[in-house]
């Protein structure tokens, strides 16, 4: 016999937490459990404002309409929604066995703001140093100074860089005026620099630095193909579709000798501890860009390791149904 329950979670954020010119005050979603028998699978549904395509009242009334079905017995497909249809593939992929258990807890260290308190983060870290830095939010040449400062100061550093399409070539290149030559290798890849692929693609040759697809490659205006100024794919799966269409993009990545990154869309840290699962399974030479759980004041259903966020248990939600 099959059931289904569905949660509504509200966590309260950081202040300092924009998306696309939106302050995010609460992280809302849903939790979902699937139960079969002796199985059970857990999954969550959080469209992230300003980036998803789905409201949460879409998303909510598209759940409960599959998980009706599901209870039935019926093998309806997937629904359109992407967070929708990870939640749901990610309990389905639980209550089968299909999800592995091993999971890369290790992530990329997240800078916004203060680069000095990046550069005592990294001086202490071991093995390979790496960050992400979010570009764009102050002027191009401040930020072309930042990344050149961490790079010369620190010898074994490598930086991800995202600028979430914030940039016109002008923009882009007085960033690359501040960075010299010498330096731009240690740049791992820039997500998105310009507004438009083609920009960006243009902003790679003149520069060397190589790219990495996200935005423009869930937008349609890109396809996962072989090309000289791309070396990595960056997948956020609440923002992609199904566990199966995350697996599908990955294998398309890998066949075209990209890297592929798993990175989280905010979600609680029960969507993390799953993501760094998928990581571990789809992507392990990678390390995954999972460090958003600082931004939030608790944590979901799973602890993430070393965490001391208050756990919220399932008990203390709203059941939709």
């Amino acid at each position: 016999m099959r059931q289904a329950q569905l949660w509504r979670y509200t966590i309260p954020m950081d202040t300092g937490v924009v998306i696309r010119d939106r302050r995010l005050k609460m992280r809302e979603g849903f939790v979902v459990e699937l139960c079969e028998g002796n199985q059970r699978g857990w999954g969550e549904i959080a469209p992230l404002p300003g980036l998803s395509t789905e409201s949460l009242e879409e998303a909510q009334a598209a759940a409960l309409r599959w998980l009706s079905g599901w209870q039935a017995g019926q093998a309806s497909e997937l629904p359109a929604q992407p967070s929708v249809a990870f939640g749901l593939s990610c309990a389905l992929a639980e209550l089968s066995g299909e999800l592995p258990e091993e999971a890369n807890y290790h992530s990329v260290p997240l800078c916004t703001g203060d680069p000095d308190a990046l550069f005592s983060l990294l001086q202490g870290l071991p093995g390979r140093k790496e960050a992400k830095i979010k570009v764009g939010l102050y002027e191009a040449v401040r930020d072309g100074m930042v990344v050149s400062l961490l790079l010369d100061a620190i010898p074994d550093l490598w930086l991800r860089l995202d600028a979430n399409r914030s940039w016109s070539a002008e923009k882009a290149a007085q960033f690359a005026r501040y960075v010299p030559e010498a330096l731009r290798s240690r740049i791992a890849f820039f997500e998105e620099p310009c507004k438009t692929p083609e920009l960006s693609l243009a902003f790679a040759r003149e520069t060397g630095i190589k790219l990495a697809w996200d935005e423009s490659l869930r937008d349609g205006h890109v396809a996962i193909s072989p090309c000289p100024e791309v070396n990595t794919v960056v997948i956020k799966p609440s923002l992609t579709g199904s566990l199966q269409q995350v697996q599908a993009w990955v294998n398309q990545a890998h066949a075209c000798g990209m890297n592929v990154i798993i990175s989280s869309a905010i979600e609680s840290s029960l969507g993390l501890t799953q993501l760094a699962r998928i990581a571990a399974w789809l992507t392990p030479q990678m390390t995954p860009g999972l460090d958003t759980l600082s931004l939030m004041q608790a944590q979901l259903l799973r602890p993430w390791p070393g965490s001391t966020l208050p756990l919220v248990s399932p008990s203390e939600l709203e059941l939709v149904q």
